[in-house]
């Protein structure tokens, strides 16, 4: 009995100093890292803050006036302001680019919503998922069901995953988020302007509000529903009070997992900066002064926000072991004009000279350069900045490496493996991107322009729809137009063909365009996407009750 005694006390201690590590100084087992992911939606490249700071101005001394070590405190951020300078409205934002690393060279998948959110999702292209173009309120489908979606990996490996936001990949049975390897969902399944609510949001042409509880009962308009799990929440769900209750359920999220002692993926797909903005009060008389911006400034600093609540929550809980990773789902919506965002340097001007615009839907680089940012205190060097080129694409492989997983070996993929680059200062990204139609020219999902190094070149071009209505014409290339965005970021003038320059890139994209075409055609995993879609698939809480509105509460 004694030897048996001994025997289990023993083993005690040595699953004890597996655990906790000993008191030699070694180091603990390793846990698996937690993950935060926030995805804005509609963001511009020169929203943020720090993108608009030169390599130089980064540091704590520009960022306020007593900024040591220990005080770099958001509220500090912008204290220097020169004469007609303008305060950030990213601070918090600014601070995880200060802790952390700012990715300058960093690009969504696609140019508009289902598309890019699909190619996050499974680090495929729109070509092999079958996903090219957005998923709509009455369809019956979304991301084909032959698609294993990074939460699912986590997911099966102990994680608990969670969405808060928008889903855009289906909201029917099988292709709902908590059927696609969510745990837990909050949000609204598709885009806040795809239904209609009845305090309307900030739009142009403006937002028109569901018909009162006593109209004639119809699904024309459906309104914007919250759907939390599988149930409606509400029908037509408050804009005005959705970001605090995103906030409150991912603050629930982290505590919550952080009580149960379990690795997380907390998904967060914001509401911002799409249309309808709905921000909290403006004033009335600095909107008039500005022609609007300030609508678009408030609702920055109310993303800002949440993303300094995650981050507080995150520092509070489990800091060393937890990686926030902010990026964009595409670039900003410009025929919304004052209500979108900015592109900075990237104004697609070879394309905005001829008409039409370039961001969102096009793949000129407002339309694909998103700001993004990585940060985890101890692991991702501090104040550092990266101009590699990478991917959305990328977050799926580098995710599954440092929780110690492998992807579904059944398919091929499109993503990278940045762990180098995140936690070791390493300069190596993308050898290739390719960018796909996202509704500007052409058949959608077609890989129109590819990146070579600093070079880029257009098979392709199209324009998006201007502020003000002007859109340009869809114009073939062949050869393919070449800019070199080290020195023209405005992609204003090509290459000339001639050029020794121009020929020794086109070779080798033309070869790596080649090789992944050949790749795609020979994918035994390619999916396919059915976009059919049916008045029963509407989310619809009475359908007895106009824009489908919920009875009210008793």
């Amino acid at each position: 009995m004694a030897e048996a005694l001994a025997l289990l006390l023993l083993l005690a201690g040595v699953l004890l100093l597996h655990r906790h590590g000993n008191q030699d100084g070694a180091a603990p087992t390793a846990r698996r890292p937690n993950f935060i992911i926030i995805l804005a939606d509609d963001i511009g490249w020169g929203d943020l803050g720090a993108n608009n700071l030169g390599p130089s101005n980064l540091g704590p001394s520009n960022l306020g006036p007593n900024l040591g070590a220990n005080n770099l405190g958001a509220n500090n951020l912008g204290a220097n302001l020169g004469p007609g300078e303008s305060a950030s409205n990213t601070p918090n934002l600014d601070l995880l680019a200060l802790q952390g690393l700012r990715l300058t060279d960093f690009h969504s998948p696609a140019s508009t919503c289902s598309p890019s959110r699909a190619a996050i999702l499974t680090a495929r292209y729109g070509a092999r998922s079958g996903v090219t173009r957005n998923f709509a309120v009455r369809s019956l489908a979304g991301l084909p069901l032959s698609e294993v979606p990074l939460p699912r990996s986590l997911q099966e490996s102990g994680y608990y995953t969670a969405l808060i936001g928008k889903w855009h990949l289906g909201h029917c049975g099988p292709y709902a988020p908590t059927s696609r390897g969510f745990d837990s969902y909050l949000g609204i399944p598709y885009s806040n302007d795809m239904g209609c609510t009845d305090v309307p949001g900030y739009d142009l042409p403006a937002s028109q509000p569901c018909p009162g509880p006593g109209s004639r009962a119809e699904h024309r308009p459906v309104g914007l529903p919250l759907l939390e799990n599988s149930s409606i929440a509400a029908q037509p769900l408050d804009l005005w009070t959705l970001t605090r209750r995103y906030r409150e359920a991912a603050l629930k999220v982290i505590h919550g997992a952080r009580q149960r002692g379990q690795p997380y993926l907390l998904y967060v797909a914001t509401a911002h900066m799409h249309v309808p903005l709905a921000p909290p009060p403006v004033s009335p008389s600095a909107n008039d002064s500005d022609g609007g911006r300030g609508v678009y400034a408030a609702s920055l600093r109310e993303l800002d926000d949440l993303v300094g609540a995650l981050k507080r929550a995150s520092d509070e809980t489990d800091p060393e072991n937890t990686l926030i990773w902010f990026t964009g789902d595409n670039g900003p919506w410009e025929r919304k004009c004052q209500y979108a965002g900015t592109v900075g340097p990237f104004t697609g001007s070879w394309q905005t000279s001829r008409g039409g615009g370039s961001a969102k839907q096009t793949t000129w680089e407002g339309g694909h350069r998103v700001p993004t940012v990585a940060y985890w205190p101890g692991r991702i060097p501090a104040n550092t900045t990266s101009h590699a080129l990478l991917s959305g694409m990328d977050i799926f492989p580098t995710l599954l490496s440092l929780a110690g997983l492998k992807p579904p070996g059944d398919r091929r993929y499109d993503g990278i493996d940045a762990t180098d680059l995140l936690l070791h200062g390493g300069h190596t990204g993308r050898e290739f991107l390719f960018h796909p139609n996202s509704g500007a020219a052409g058949r959608f999902g077609d890989l129109q322009a590819a990146r070579a190094g600093r070079h880029k070149a257009f098979y392709l071009t199209g324009a998006a729809e201007a502020c003000g209505g002007g859109r340009g014409t869809q114009q073939l290339h062949d050869p393919p137009l070449i800019f070199d965005l080290d020195g023209d970021r405005a992609e204003a003038t090509p290459l000339g063909v001639d050029t020794p320059e121009y020929q020794e890139v086109l070779e080798k994209v033309t070869r790596a365009r080649e090789e992944l075409l050949w790749d795609i055609a020979t994918d035994q995993s390619v999916s396919v996407a059915d976009y059919t879609t049916d008045q029963s698939a509407a989310p619809c809480c009475d359908p007895q009750r106009a824009a489908c509105r919920c009875p009210a509460p008793h």
